[in-house]
């Protein structure tokens, strides 16, 4: 079963890079993929399903590679950098399925909006575990030494800056090297403004509360940023 839908989203992601999003055709993933279009559609409902879903498969990859090889850097932010730098260097090597994948985790379609929670959930542990310099964060880590409010925050939005500098760079306004020039300078004024007493309480509200969460542990613990305080 494994292999199989690894093969649908390398089929996927191949088309992709040859022709763009419109190149990626439910039939065509599914005779070049040896399955009746009926089985893929049970797995995959549309493009955008696939192509999230093939980004989300990325995530998984570099969480086991981040597992035996951390993220090298002086301080929490330098390594959180390099993660992001290595998710920009995999996703842009391919620039037109980066582009396709862009514009289908921005489609609003129904069913990418799991794939989108899975993928933001262990994009967060992958950066959360690279502040605290270790390769992964286990159970009884979490379990221990849940991730805190201003861990969560910086995390969602250096993911939130870092997909808006990857459109830029899809319209051609920037090379990929200024996407982590924008991202180290808003970390180091995230990084003092979530230091400041001032803002310790502001940050709980950051993101919106009703983010949604990847399924499990991991997803619930990392999912979406801190809910704001109650109203008086």
């Amino acid at each position: 079963m494994k292999a199989r839908r690894n093969k649908i989203l390398d089929v996927a992601v191949d088309l992709a890079e040859e022709g763009g999003f419109d190149n990626v055709r439910q039939r065509d993933v599914a005779a070049q993929a040896g399955v009746a279009l009926g089985t893929l559609y049970k797995s995959f409902r549309s493009k955008e399903d696939l192509l999230s879903a093939a980004l989300d498969r990325e995530a998984e990859h570099l969480e086991r590679r981040m597992e035996d090889n951390p993220a090298k850097g002086d301080t929490p932010l330098d390594r959180a950098l390099a993660v992001f730098q290595a998710m920009t260097r995999a996703l842009t090597k391919k620039p037109n399925y980066a582009r396709a994948v862009l514009r289908a985790m921005a489609s609003g379609v129904p069913e990418v909006a799991s794939n989108v929670a899975a993928y933001q959930g262990r994009v967060n542990g992958i950066i959360i575990a690279a502040m605290r310099g270790v390769g992964r964060l286990g159970y009884t880590e979490l379990t221990n030494h849940p991730p805190t409010a201003q861990e969560s925050t910086l995390s969602f939005l250096l993911q939130q800056l870092w997909f808006a500098s990857l459109v830029g760079w899809s319209a051609g306004l920037f090379d990929q090297g200024a996407i982590i020039d924008q991202l180290r300078l808003a970390g180091e004024l995230l990084t003092r403004g979530l230091e400041s007493p001032s803002t310790m309480g502001a940050e709980r509200s950051a993101a919106p509360s009703s983010a949604p969460k990847p399924p499990g542990t991991m997803g619930a613990l990392l999912g979406a940023a801190p809910k704001p305080p109650a109203k008086k």
